[in-house]
């Protein structure tokens, strides 16, 4: 798409975006952004357990990871990426769910694929075209197919 990118600092990002749960413990998405002050509460008490991560760290080690835990004005894009790939692996357990006939899970794909399909991100636009479907297919389909 031509952008000059850093495919590793987005995967470090990607790996690492969800290790404040370490500390803080997964907060179910219903939750987490039930309105702007418990969002804005959670976005601080992440805030408090990456610096606390971090701290853990050798010293001559913490720089390096500080764009990692932290956003950097440069690597503001790659954070987008990261959030929406999360999204889409959140959007591929419900249709995983679905497919095994557990219902519950039609809510959160539906919700996931209009928040997904709205990042407006080119990427994201040719994942869902490209690569989404496929999930849906049983590995027969998949062995048999042409692509």
């Amino acid at each position: 798409f031509d952008k000059d990118l850093n495919a590793e600092k987005a995967a470090l990002i990607g790996m690492y975006h969800d290790s404040s749960e370490i500390i803080t413990g997964d907060m179910p998405t219903p939750v987490k952004y039930y309105n702007q002050e418990i969002k804005n509460a959670m976005k601080e008490v992440e805030s408090v357990a990456n610096k606390k991560l971090l701290s853990m760290l050798p010293e001559d080690m913490r720089e390096a990871y500080t764009s990692i835990f932290f956003k950097a004005e440069d690597d503001e894009y790659l954070w987008k990426l990261v959030k929406a790939a999360d999204k889409i692996s959140a959007l591929i357990k419900c249709m995983e769910e679905l497919n095994t006939g557990n219902q519950e899970f039609r809510s959160a794909r539906d919700s996931l694929e209009k928040a997904v399909t709205g990042l407006g991100l080119e990427e994201v636009t040719v994942f869902i075209e490209e690569f989404l479907p496929a999930y849906g297919n049983t590995l027969d389909e998949l062995s048999n197919s042409e692509r």
